[in-house]
């Protein structure tokens, strides 16, 4: 017998600014339901979530929620006034089970002894996708969860999706992401929500099916029209009644083609590298970066030439940013030099996509000097030829009401488009792109990657999103955290592939030069370290509470297995405290080893 869904939404119908956003939108979700929440940039899904998390209200249908249900949603700015660190606002919901929150935290790569008024934006929303977590709702509605992540930390949540029996709505560009973790898709298309039970990964194809039907069927009615119309001029105008049904037939015809609502096509973005640089385009050698006590490139060298696609991956804060800012010339490295090939034309995608919210996109465009053409409010020069603005922003998929209206209005993917107008404008031989992938809709990932794939010029890629790294680079810089940096052939697959053979790297270049051997032998260096690191500690500390609530939920669990009428009077229950008894021993066993290691350590230092 099929469960009742935890939450449903009937015939939603909402308008925003004159325009309707969703029309007889239905949407149902369950106990082990895997969905993703997939469309265009601007149709509305951001929107759906908050109204599905009754954040928003609608014009007309039903919203319902299963009673005594938690539905928990993942706030793009969240509130953490009033608690004292990001572990305090993240255990809010969770009090007595603090050493969830820690979990999360820690799965997420995030200090929750942090004073939340310190805190970077990305930070607070990992503080806040921790909070959900722990809380263990019975849906989750997680909009873009990947922002502000690394890669691990990605891994880490794509795990935890793959293993929760919680329901979740996802929304993400993280293509890797939703093909792993999800059973179901749906695709919020022009007002409406279609719904597919196959995961992302057979998403393309539904829809290309799906518009091939389309098509066929306004070609039918296009045929049928014409042939009314014919019929109507040259038929027997002696049937004077038959001809008044067929001519208010044929009117009923017209005005369903004329009210069909028309997919938007593909953004008409093109890339075009200017004059070629040299061949060789940056050389470093042996550079290093530091902020205070901390070294974040130790002795790099790299050597790019015209044609490369270097992809830089690592946790955040290991450094990526300012490797690249200093391979462009924005830093100087604090030793070591850099050499920049001759005729280099240098675009950017800044990752923190800062425009001023308060100035139109007409005035985003004609106000940069290199996008203006002299003389014009309208006219701006696109790869040397002068276009009106509003025609090449339609290229980009923006209306001449948006091009007229506020930044501000925009949404985060369309922001990302607007950036993306802004620098294809220009002649480029070196293209530097900071997380373009970022809030970007399926449709203008695959046109972005396709023009990568014919751009003539250099590009520098730092990205978090692994199966656009797959498809781009040609080699991948990994940055770990530890002032190092090894070159990989290939992409991200490859790397993590190399990385893990015990074999020598083929194809791998250390960034720092091994000093030669010495004449004599040196002393063996010592393993241990001086002192044990602040996570280090902090875990030791927290660790046994953390055990203590985990042998505190074995034995809740043990007690309702306990029962030896559980399985024959309701066998879910019985599973479903059999599969969590067997989780909550395993991390109990991997905690007292964990705890057992650091106990160790401390006695030894």
């Amino acid at each position: 017998m099929a469960r009742p869904p935890i939450l449903s939404l009937k015939d939603i119908a909402l308008t925003f600014g004159g325009d309707p956003l969703f029309s007889g939108v239905d949407l149902a979700a369950g106990e082990g339901d895997r969905l993703c929440l997939v469309g265009r940039n601007g149709s509305g899904k951001s929107t759906l979530l908050k109204l599905a998390a009754g954040q928003v209200g609608f014009d007309a249908g039903d919203r319902f929620v299963q009673p005594g249900k938690h539905i928990a949603y993942l706030p793009q700015d969240p509130d953490l006034s009033g608690y004292a660190t990001l572990l305090d606002y993240a255990a809010a919901d969770v009090p007595d089970e603090s050493y969830k929150a820690e979990m999360a935290l820690e799965g997420l790569r995030l200090d929750g002894s942090l004073d939340p008024a310190t805190a970077s934006g990305g930070e607070k929303r990992r503080a806040a996708l921790a909070r959900l977590l722990a809380a263990e709702p019975d849906l989750m509605l997680l909009d873009e969860p990947t922002n502000h992540l690394d890669i691990t930390a990605i891994e880490w949540l794509e795990d935890t999706l793959k293993t929760t029996r919680t329901g979740f709505i996802l929304i993400s560009h993280d293509r890797a992401l939703m093909a792993k973790v999800t059973n179901a898709t749906l695709w919020l298309d022009r007002g409406v929500v279609r719904r597919t039970d196959k995961g992302f990964a057979g998403f393309e194809d539904w829809r290309d099916k799906i518009f091939e039907e389309e098509d066929a069927a306004l070609h039918k009615l296009d045929q049928k029209i014409k042939r009314e119309q014919h019929w109507i001029v040259h038929g027997v105008s002696g049937r004077r009644k038959r001809n008044v049904r067929r001519v208010g037939e044929l009117a009923d015809l017209r005005e369903q083609r004329r009210t069909h609502l028309h997919r938007a096509g593909p953004a008409a973005m093109a890339l075009e590298s200017g004059n070629a640089s040299g061949k060789l385009v940056i050389e470093a050698k042996e550079i290093s970066k530091g902020f205070g006590e901390r070294t974040l490139i130790d002795g790099f060298s790299t050597k790019i030439m015209r044609g490369d696609r270097v992809a830089f991956v690592g946790p955040n804060g290991a450094g990526k940013t300012t490797l690249l800012k200093m391979l462009t010339g924005e830093l100087e490295p604090d030793d070591g030099t850099i050499r920049r090939g001759a005729n280099i034309a240098l675009a950017t995608l800044d990752q923190r996509r800062e425009l001023d919210g308060t100035k139109t996109l007409w005035e985003t465009m004609t106000e940069d000097v290199l996008l203006g053409v002299k003389g014009s409010n309208d006219q701006i020069l696109v790869r040397g030829r002068p276009r009106h603005v509003i025609g090449y922003l339609k290229d980009f998929l923006f209306d001449e009401k948006q091009a007229r209206g506020p930044v501000s209005a925009l949404s985060g993917g369309e922001r990302a488009r607007l950036m993306l107008a802004r620098i294809m404008a220009r002649e480029s031989n070196l293209l530097v792109l900071d997380e373009p992938t970022n809030d970007l809709d399926i449709e203008t990932l695959d046109l972005l990657q396709d023009l990568l794939a014919d751009y003539d010029g250099t590009l520098l890629l730092v990205s978090h999103d692994r199966d656009f790294i797959d498809r781009i680079a040609t080699s991948t810089i990994a940055m770990e955290g530890d002032g190092q940096a090894i070159e990989y052939a290939g992409g991200w697959s490859d790397y993590r592939a190399q990385r893990r053979s015990d074999a020598p790297v083929p194809g791998a270049k250390r960034a720092s030069v091994a000093p030669a051997a010495p004449s004599k032998p040196s002393p063996a260096p010592t393993t241990t370290p001086r002192k044990m690191s602040f996570k280090q500690t902090h875990r030791l500390e927290k660790l046994p509470e953390e055990m203590e609530g985990l042998e505190a939920e074995i034995g809740k669990l043990e007690k309702i297995l306990a029962d030896p009428e559980l399985y024959t009077r309701d066998p879910a229950r019985f599973e479903k405290a059999t599969l969590a008894l067997t989780e909550r021993q395993e991390k109990l066993a991997t905690a007292e080893e964990e705890w057992l290691e650091l106990e160790e350590l401390r006695s030894a230092l």
